[in-house]
């Protein structure tokens, strides 16, 4: 849908009528907040961004972002953020086993979901880096704009934007007055509703906001065991804002947000492989068939899967002059997660795992403007973080059945439970500039210094097979099996260079190099003190060379690019047997080089009045350039990267048109495709996903004065089966599990507003 939903002049903002898969760039160096950031629509409809503190055109900025308003996102029937792999190229996003969000951008990323695996790619909610990849597939509510940049952000952004960085900017209090509400209805039981209230409180001086999300549904698969469902969800979410505007020149900013999941159930994997477990009612090995239909599974361990999190945002900002402007964000926040996880996909007790977390966070960001006009363009600013986690987790495994081959088995019963204290405390200093060489020629660049102090301790017990799960931890019921207390400390310069010629007013050309970091840290799974050795940080060398054009008057849009990863020193995560005693063991550690280089481009057109197509096309050749596997062997011929498939693209059309003088009519249809693409380290064959498609699609019809809108939509149209995270356990206990994306599902909807 095209309407504009933010009509007054400090945030008319991402206001572009495009259609639903739109991926325009807009600036990567966005470090500002509700307004600092907004974009607006001229009336040649040229998108005008400020977040360089400047005016310029989304086209007139030389990186690779894509951004998308409310408009945008509802278009794609976004739900969470998640939505958007469907609409940027080389993106991968998706939630994990864990709650966790799976992001990867260009090939770079993290797919563990434990918290000592830092991900590749950062979320930022409203300018505030979320450590936990728990929770961070963001409800879509409130939202101005999401944008996702594409390749290292080091310069600006720092902690763990090695493969890019995911922006969700909320909406500015009393930026978008009047209220808003949304409702629906659909298949699996869902329900679904939205809603919002902006406005002035004291003209001119003081505004504010208050924002709700639920969403409940029942899960997608079906339990055997019981019949019950399986992955279910029930969530809701909300948001307060208040905006002080003492004077012209200060602007005090103050949100406090939380969110709540509590499901009747965990999501179980599918069985991709035979599953064998030792029956206690007989003593002997039952044999569980992989499945045929990934939507009926069996379960006895899913009873708990609870996330919640709340944290505060205080942004305060003095234009100082004309020239010069100061900016404080400081961000407190809190996770905590609980789950059961039966990854076996059986009755038995084969593979449970629980989890127990609790993070906290703190940050804080001063950051300094500068632009008079002319020809030089500066952002320099300082940042301080510091992150605790402890986790106490575990596995139940009395049922164990190792293979042994020609139909034999080893029973192998373990449980174990260890509980994980990891703090990190980090601070860095940076600069961003720009300088004009001449009318058409433009060199920027920046640097970033960071250093990161991490502590890790792990205690871990092994008990009894049959001991309840959780355990009864430090009682004396278990044996300490592990004991490991160390810290590190790690530190890197971020540099970025680039190079912007404008050609003429419609066409761009630019190139940029830079240089991304994620710190090392230690292995959360480590059994002994070796184990615990500090991993090393990953770095990347980023090479990137495009073009950005608008033509016919604005109808026509192409962009394209050019781009080269050089990955050292990947931090990747193996689950294997011992062999020397056959034991459990998961590794992570740097394993690797590799080398991700490709192509993407993005296009829009408006061929008549009321019609838009837009599409995005995604290229990737990634390979390993080196692979230590075990014993030292380089395997890199026989692995390939994690969820970079080498093509990936989608295409989009929406038409509106006026059906009296009160109502008008949209439909929108999107499709998005990528090839094979494998889910796991190991590189399996029977996890890898092979390409596939998905088609989305939805009518409405809303009143002219868009008070209000009824629309129909559904989602994966034609009920694509597909896996996006999967287990490899071959090595222990023997077999491998799968998660499948969401089946066909569709909705009813009403939207109400008031201005």
């Amino acid at each position: 849908m095209k309407m504009c939903l933010f009509r007054t002049s400090s945030t008319i903002a991402v206001c572009i009528a495009l259609a639903g898969s739109i991926s325009l760039a807009t600036a990567s160096s966005a470090q500002a907040q509700g307004g600092d950031g907004a974009a607006a629509r001229t009336s040649n409809d040229v998108i005008v961004v400020t977040s360089r503190r400047r005016e310029e055109s989304l086209q007139d900025v030389p990186l690779s972002v894509s951004a998308f308003g409310e408009a945008q996102l509802e278009d794609l029937q976004a739900s969470d953020i998640s939505a958007l792999q469907n609409a940027v190229p080389n993106l991968t996003m998706h939630t994990g086993d864990a709650e966790n969000a799976v992001i990867y951008i260009r090939g770079v990323g993290q797919v563990d979901s434990l918290a000592f695996a830092e991900p590749g790619v950062g979320v930022y909610l409203d300018d505030v880096y979320l450590a936990r990849t728990q929770g961070a597939i963001l409800d879509v509510f409130d939202v101005e704009r999401v944008e996702v940049l594409r390749g290292p952000q080091g310069t600006l952004y720092g902690r763990n934007t090695i493969g890019g960085a995911v922006r969700f900017i909320s909406i500015r209090p009393g930026s978008d007055p009047g209220a808003r509400l949304e409702l629906g209805a659909g298949n699996h039981g869902q329900l679904f509703a939205r809603a919002r209230m902006s406005g002035d409180l004291v003209d001119d001086r003081l505004a504010g906001k208050a924002a709700l999300f639920y969403s409940a549904r029942d899960g997608y698969s079906t339990n055997e065991v019981d019949g019950s469902d399986d992955g279910d969800v029930n969530r809701i979410a909300g948001r307060l804002g208040f905006l002080f505007m003492p004077t012209d020149d200060v602007e005090l900013e103050l949100t406090v947000e939380g969110a709540s999941d509590s499901p009747d159930t965990s999501r179980t994997p599918a069985r991709m492989t035979d599953v064998a477990g030792i029956d206690p009612a007989t003593s002997t090995v039952s044999i569980f068939a992989a499945q045929d239909d990934p939507y009926a599974i069996r379960a006895s361990y899913n009873d708990l899967d609870d996330l919640s999190s709340w944290g505060v945002t205080a942004r305060a900002q003095w234009q100082v002059s004309d020239a010069l402007s100061l900016t404080s964000i400081t961000g407190q926040r809190r996770l905590d997660y609980d789950s059961n996880l039966d990854l076996d996909g059986t009755e038995l007790e084969i593979f449970e795992i629980f989890v127990r977390e609790e993070a906290e966070q703190f940050s804080q960001e001063f950051r300094a403007e500068y632009d008079a006009g002319g020809a030089l363009q500066l952002t320099g600013g300082v940042y301080y973080f510091d992150d605790q986690d402890t986790t106490f987790n575990g596995l139940a495994g009395s049922a164990i059945a190792l293979p042994l081959g020609g139909g034999a088995y080893l029973p192998y019963p373990l449980q174990t439970a260890s509980i994980n204290d990891q703090n990190t405390e980090a601070w860095a200093a940076y600069f961003d500039a720009s300088y004009a060489l001449s009318d058409r020629l433009r060199l920027s660049g920046g640097l970033r210094y960071t250093s990161e102090d991490k502590s890790f301790t792990r205690l871990q017990e092994v008990y009894a097979p049959g001991t309840s799960n959780p355990p009864p931890f430090q009682t004396g019921a278990g044996i300490v099996a592990t004991d490991i207390d160390t810290s590190e400390t790690f530190d890197a310069l971020t540099p970025r260079i680039g190079l912007d010629y404008r050609v003429n007013d419609a066409v761009m050309l630019y190139g940029l190099a830079s240089r991304g970091f994620k710190s090392g840290g230690f292995d959360g799974r480590s059994n002994t003190p070796f184990d615990a050795n500090p991993y090393d940080p990953e770095f990347v060398w980023s090479y990137e060379a495009g073009i950005k054009s608008t033509l016919m008057d604005g109808e026509l849009v192409l962009n394209a690019a050019v781009f080269r990863n050089d990955y050292t020193d990947l931090q990747l995560s193996s689950f294997t047997a011992n062999p020397g005693t056959g034991a459990f063991e998961a590794q992570f550690t740097n394993a690797g080089e590799a080398v991700i280089q490709g192509v993407e481009a993005e296009a829009m057109w408006r061929p008549a009045d009321g019609l838009t197509l837009t599409g995005h096309v995604g290229y990737m050749d990634a390979f390993y350039e080196e692979y230590i596997g075990a014993g030292g062997v380089n395997i890199a011929d026989d692995r390939e990267l994690v969820n970079t498939p080498e093509w990936s693209g989608g295409i989009a059309f929406t038409y509106e048109w006026p059906v009296s003088d009160n109502l008008y009519a949209t439909v929108h249809a999107d499709a998005s495709w990528r090839s094979k693409t494998y889910t796991t380290v190991s590189s399996a064959e029977s996890l890898a996903q092979d390409g596939y498609a998905l088609v989305n699609a939805f009518a409405s019809i809303a009143a002219a004065d868009e008070r209000w809108e009824i629309r129909a939509g559904v989602r994966n149209l034609f009920d694509e089966a597909y896996i996006n995270q999967a287990f490899d356990l071959i090595e222990f206990p023997g077999y491998q599990l799968a998660y499948y994306g969401a089946p066909r599902t569709f909705d009813i909807r009403l939207v109400l507003r008031t201005q």
